[in-house]
């Protein structure tokens, strides 16, 4: 196993420990836990680059592991009342919905290579900047008060992707009906 896979799979393991220090109301600690979290993803991605280390499995997990980390930290703090439930709503749906479509187009087309768009990684670092911003919220006991800018890009930025992600799907689909 090569050090960016190895970083992954800490990330992985990371998650349901911010998922109990969440619900234990340590937030000092989720939001250690979660930086560490967010390091270890900016590293593995520079060691593959750099060290020429990328593999097929690292390309599967290391988006993975971004979904476990956001989809757990937005549930369990919409839960805990900490942010809107309709923010964590809109982040889950919109990667149900892409899931949903990868499934439709590898049934209709036998396989679909998905490679993030630009206007997705920014979506990712925005929603992981929200999560950030709200653990320094919780940790630092400031109720809130600074959040609702950053809850509103993270729903313009989920949204906006998401769009992009169905128009995408579409002009595939589109393409296979005029193949056809």
């Amino acid at each position: 196993m090569n050090i960016p896979n190895f970083l992954t799979i800490c990330r992985i393991l990371l998650t349901p420990l911010l998922v109990i220090l969440l619900i234990r109301k340590d937030y000092t600690g989720a939001l250690l836990v979660f930086t560490a979290a967010g390091i270890s993803d900016a590293l593995d991605g520079a060691i593959a680059r750099l060290m020429k280390q990328k593999t097929r499995i690292g390309a599967i997990l290391d988006p993975v592991a971004d979904k476990l980390l956001l989809t757990s930290s937005y549930i369990t703090l919409a839960v805990l009342g900490s942010i809107p439930e309709w923010l964590a709503v809109v982040v889950i749906s919109r990667d149900v919905i892409i899931i949903f479509g990868v499934v439709i187009l590898t049934l209709f087309q036998g396989g679909v290579e998905i490679k993030p768009t630009v206007l997705s990684k920014c979506t990712t670092l925005v929603q992981l900047a929200t999560i950030f911003l709200c653990l320094i919220d919780l940790a630092a006991g400031w109720e809130g008060r600074f959040l609702h800018l950053a809850f509103v890009a993270a729903v313009l930025f989920t949204l906006a992707s998401g769009f992009h992600y169905i128009y995408k799907g579409f002009v595939i689909l589109s393409q296979e009906d005029a193949n056809t």
